[in-house]
């Protein structure tokens, strides 16, 4: 099977070839996708030229800038005293009371810092910098539900989520099915989240009692995406007899998702729905049922008597809180007192993806001390996540999310597929349909700035300006691309180094409404990108490549050898163009 850190190289290739590589970034080593948690530190300083533009409005992005700014100031010390750490600490409470964290819990993550500093000689080979952004890591990462004592000896590819849910192993024997009720209040996004959550049981909960069953090698060397899924028999009550059209668009997310919705009308009883759900899931073979009940403006009595009304009836096995990530720490109090009122097991954070402050997902365990279970982070029905504290804790600080990131792609491209490509870029062989498939497996997992963000520093070097010309670029790139027959398509070589490559070129610059030199730009950012993979996937020891010194020419000059010397004269003397895809 093939290795995580062979695919996240895969998969970072479309990425790398369409980021603007002279103006935004110099390319990173392999090694830094290979091995994100080996050095928090070291991916966590970025961008040090002090260029500053418009921020992506992305998760996390002001408290992730914020906290990246301290740790940038922190200057080079030696040891770490209380005078030497007090100003940055000062910086880190401003930065997690402006993104709308509780004060006890920022209280209480700023001593954990500062406990895990004073006194600490800052480690050889490492900056104090870095060493301050670790005790950060660990301290959020212990306040969300993490073990940190844990984590420096943890192979990533590990991680487990902070919490699971429920379910009935012995369902074939007892016939008592699994009850999940979901609670929260209007607006939280509770009837998506159960549909999210329908689809997340049936097709991608793994299956933690086979996992246990795995060797340690074999579950380093398998994605979660690939480990056994326990592929439940989802059945969805809409308990919802308030809000206008709730049933309906209950009904219709169980179409989407391919999962049955029960129920009685608008005008029965909630706990009665419930109830009659559960004697369905017994009768029909239901091992898990969803219970999507009502929701109130405000936290009242009448709505804490029905949830009590419906937990007393069905007894569920998980009571989940929907809560709206956008409300900050108030969504943490919100989950402080539904846990009174009625008892919950955990919670379920949604909107995460428009949440640029993060003060709700640093807040809520802190507060309630309950666990957040999933986290939503899209509108569409797969867009729903376990939550990872340590992911979670690397994305605030600006450090990426390289295996979501992977395991995100690995949805959508096969192992065998990962494989092929993987060859072709150790090779140097990466050819224009390569491009465009990995190109659209990009387009599927999301923004561009939203796969950018989950690359370890990147969210911070690349802004919104950039972004949107990266995507103009890659247009343009693909325009030129469906412009090729498919022999050169196949074979870029026609376009780089044939004696036929400028009268090809100009053709398929006149057909896709670009300029020759426009199409001299990309074949020449192109060589250049096929030859940093090749480079990269050699230093991550993928196997014997050509030599790398191949292909920094001009092309489309190739037919001509005193055009290919003067070319390669003026490279050398720093010429050139620069920018992704190589259109300015």
């Amino acid at each position: 099977m093939l290795r995580p850190s062979l695919q996240k190289l895969a998969i970072s290739t479309c990425l790398l070839a369409a980021l603007p590589l002279s103006t935004a970034f110099s390319p990173p080593s392999a090694s830094s996708f290979c091995h994100r948690q080996s050095n928090h530190g070291r991916q966590a300083s970025v961008q040090r030229d002090g260029r500053r533009s418009t921020q992506l409005h992305m998760m996390f992005d002001q408290l992730s800038a914020a906290l990246t700014e301290v740790a940038k100031n922190f200057g080079g010390k030696q040891r770490m005293t209380e005078n030497s750490i007090q100003p940055a600490l000062k910086s880190v409470r401003r930065a997690l009371l402006d993104a709308d964290v509780n004060l006890d819990v920022a209280t209480a993550l700023i001593d954990g810092v500062k406990r895990r500093s004073l006194g600490k000689e800052v480690t050889q080979g490492v900056t104090a910098e870095q060493q301050f952004i670790k005790a950060m890591y660990d301290e959020l990462l212990d306040m969300m539900g993490g073990d940190a004592s844990q984590q420096s000896n943890r192979n990533p590819s590990l991680q487990s989520p902070v919490a699971s849910l429920a379910h009935s192993p012995d369902f074939a024997t007892t016939n008592k099915p699994t009850v999940i009720l979901l609670a929260g209040l209007q607006g939280a996004g509770k009837t998506t989240a159960a549909g999210k959550l329908a689809l997340y049981l049936k097709e991608r909960e793994v299956d933690s009692d086979a996992v246990k069953q795995m060797s340690e090698e074999e579950r380093a060397s398998t994605l979660a995406s690939r480990l056994p899924k326990r592929n439940r028999r989802v059945l969805l009550a809409a308990a919802d007899v308030y809000r206008p059209a709730a049933i309906e668009q209950l009904q219709i997310l169980g179409e989407q998702v391919g999962v049955e919705v029960f129920s009685l009308g608008a005008d029965a009883d909630p706990a009665e729905i419930a109830k009659e759900a559960v004697e369905k899931a017994k009768r029909e073979g239901f091992d898990t049922v969803i219970v999507d009940t009502a929701g109130r403006q405000v936290v009242d009595e009448e709505l804490m008597e029905e949830l009590r009304r419906v937990k007393k009836t069905v007894e569920p096995d998980e009571t989940l809180l929907v809560v709206d990530a956008m409300t900050g720490q108030a969504a943490a109090f919100l989950t402080a007192s539904f846990d009174s009122a009625v008892g919950i097991s955990g919670a379920i954070l949604t909107k995460l993806d428009g949440d640029s402050r993060g003060g709700a997902a640093v807040s809520i365990r802190g507060v309630s001390g309950k666990p957040i279970k999933f986290v939503g982070v899209g509108e569409k029905t797969q867009d729903l996540e376990p939550f990872y504290p340590d992911r979670m804790a690397s994305r605030i600080l600006g450090m990426g999310d390289v295996i979501s990131l992977v395991e995100k792609a690995s949805m959508e491209v096969s192992d065998a597929e990962a494989a092929r490509i993987q060859e072709k870029m150790v090779k140097a062989e990466f050819d224009f349909d390569d491009f465009m498939t990995q190109s659209r497996m990009v387009s599927k997992m999301g923004s561009m700035a939203g796969v950018a963000r989950m690359l370890p520093g990147m969210g911070n070097m690349i802004d919104s300006a950039q972004l949107k010309q990266v995507e103009q670029r890659i247009k343009r790139s693909e325009a030129m691309i469906y412009s090729m027959n498919k022999k050169e398509r196949a074979n870029p070589d026609l376009l780089l180094t044939d004696r036929s490559a400028r009268s090809r070129l100009m053709r398929i610059t006149e057909g896709s409404g670009l300029s020759f030199d426009d199409g001299l730009a990309f074949m020449s950012e192109f060589q250049k990108m096929r030859t940093m993979i090749s480079r990269m996937a050699k230093q991550a020891g993928m196997g014997q490549g050509q030599d790398d010194s191949e292909g920094e020419m001009v092309p489309a000059m190739a037919g001509n050898r005193n055009a290919r010397r003067a070319a390669k004269k003026k490279g050398k003397k720093g010429g050139g163009r620069g920018g992704g895809m190589g259109f300015a």
